[in-house]
């Protein structure tokens, strides 16, 4: 068997496909627009695609093809990101804000055409610009090929699931007014489940979304993390449940009263209504091992069972983790291995181997600026120069995690790439560090899933590090937490040509600069390199 040569991409030093013909196409129309909407005492209008929060969901099969036409009738410029689906050759449909397109302006419209390939579970899309996937956000469902079947019973039913964040204030001016003063944004004032903040809140009457249930019967929950800067820890009250997939991918099955979901991530739940008929709650709460700003707010459901005769006087609440509670969540982090069977397996790989400045964050000491033009244009129409490419190393090794770690706070400013050959393996070591507020940092990357090969604390050594790697079943995701002061490898094959965005999903982080971008070069032929682009590719405004 050919062994690739593994590219090492270095440590990212963090601050603070395969072609599936479509068998089916689908068409969305989405119209951005300004709703009113009341929670918490407060009445804002805010950005929702189609008057909804969360907004409408996509349903495909593995393989099928969505065109989604977004008109605008918003203020101001928005993208849309199609969270963990790889568009093959098709970068144009990404939607990161100048990275791989301009923004949509008011009054204007942008078909996008999203190819799914080898993704199966649930993803979902949200806005790619400044903070306003807040608001504007929604589930995709994809589900087997006809003739396919889940690799677990087919569940009775299935629920979707979104937990996100709510900001009484505008969230455009929450994150404008922070980056002109060059602060820390404030806190959300509360998280939801399905739009709704539930009854630990004030003006909590009529707030709460209630998932109705019958005994016996198996439902198959896909929950989404569309939270802006917090993990979170969710259960539900005297019942246990099994996840069975995290980013369209399916992982070995683990029963567990809790998980811990980073923002970005999505599970899916497979949850059996074998307790008394009754009603029990629904509970997220954060997960944040930190001493930076966060929302501290639990937000509630109900699962009320069909049959059952009155509301208890008191509703069972389930018993989630504190807020700090670190090994809880590993605990549960620990346990996610791939299903790798026969019909999923898996492809690893193998090698031997604040002081008065402005709050920023980093990869490799590079605090990324977005530019005012689209990268993917000037890479594709204008020979985007190499010259001041990303680094594969930082520029000074310390003992990144280690007390001293302040010493090398500040970071260089740049809009910078890393150049990738088509059909290299690579392996990137997320490092996290002990500077400023040392937090988790949910990785993103576009275009590709990668597989989580290894993570601990401490720094990662390059002569023993490799040897604690799964290999065997490292779970395959879009988006992988990297913990507090430790590290995490992942490995991919490069072989989706194109321009892709990199970035911690914390948007404090995003918004400071923890951001990077990927440049996969054309391969041999048409079919290994980048589509040309649409006609109706959205301008940058002057």
């Amino acid at each position: 068997m050919e062994v690739k040569q593994m590219l090492l991409l270095g440590i990212f030093f963090l601050n603070g496909l395969l072609l599936s013909m479509a068998s089916n196409v689908h068409h969305y129309s989405f119209i951005l627009k300004e709703t009113n909407f009341t929670r918490l005492c407060f009445t804002k209008p805010m950005l929702t695609v189609n008057e909804q929060f969360p907004g409408p969901t996509i349903h495909v099969r593995k393989g099928d093809t969505a065109f989604v036409n977004v008109h605008n009738d918003g203020q101001y410029g928005v993208t849309i990101h199609w969270h963990g689906v790889k568009q093959p050759q098709n970068p144009w449909s990404d939607g990161p804000e100048n990275i791989t397109q301009c923004p949509i302006q008011p009054g204007k419209n942008f078909t996008y055409e999203v190819i799914f390939s080898d993704e199966e579970g649930t993803l979902w899309w949200h806005a790619h610009s400044d903070w306003s996937r807040a608001t504007v956000h929604g589930h995709i469902v994809i589900l087997p090929e006809i003739g396919k079947t889940y690799p677990f019973p087919e569940p009775y039913a299935e629920q979707t699931i979104f937990l996100a964040s709510w900001f009484n204030t505008d969230v455009k001016e929450l994150i404008d007014d922070a980056t002109l003063v060059g602060g820390d944004p404030d806190p959300s004032d509360g998280f939801t489940i399905n739009g709704w903040p539930g009854a630990l809140y004030n003006c909590s009457n009529e707030t709460i979304y209630t998932l109705g249930v019958e005994y016996g019967k198996t439902y198959l929950l896909r929950l989404v993390s569309g939270v802006m800067n917090e993990e979170m820890f969710f259960g539900i009250a005297g019942h246990n449940f099994t996840v069975v997939a995290q980013d369209a991918a399916y992982i070995k099955p683990i029963v567990t009263s809790y998980i811990m979901i980073t923002p970005g991530q999505t599970m899916d739940i497979l949850l059996t209504a074998d307790q008394s008929p009754s009603y029990y709650y629904i509970a997220a709460s954060p997960f944040f091992d930190s001493g930076a700003p966060f929302d501290n707010t639990t937000t509630t459901a109900i699962l009320r069972y069909t049959n059952a005769t009155a509301v208890p006087s008191s509703i069972p609440f389930p018993s989630l983790p504190s807020t700090t509670d670190k090994e809880s969540a590993d605990n549960f982090t620990t346990k996610i291995r791939a299903l790798a069977s026969e019909d999923h397996p898996i492809s690893a790989g193998n090698c031997s181997g604040p002081q008065g400045n402005r709050l920023a964050a980093s990869l490799n000491n590079i605090s990324f600026s977005i530019p005012t033009i689209d990268i993917l244009q000037a890479y594709y129409r204008f020979n985007l120069s190499r010259d001041d490419e990303f680094p594969n190393q930082p520029p000074v090794y310390f003992n990144f995690t280690g007390d001293e770690a302040d010493d090398y706070i500040l970071p260089e400013v740049g809009t910078k790439a890393k150049w990738i050959e088509y059909g290299a393996s690579v392996e990137i070591v997320y490092q996290g560090t002990n500077i400023g507020n040392a937090e988790n940092h949910p990785m993103h990357l576009h275009g590709y899933s990668f597989y989580v090969v290894g993570s601990a604390y401490g720094n990662w050594n390059e002569t023993t590090s490799p040897a604690t790697y799964n290999l065997i079943d490292p779970p395959e995701v879009n988006t992988v937490g990297v913990p507090k002061n430790g590290w995490t490898a992942v490995r991919f094959v490069a072989n989706n040509p194109g321009v892709w965005f990199m970035h911690c999903h914390l948007e404090r982080h995003a918004s400071w600069g923890m951001d990077t971008v990927i440049i996969v070069k054309n391969g041999p032929t048409n079919e290994t390199s980048i589509r040309p682009p649409p006609p109706n590719l959205p301008t940058c405004a002057a």
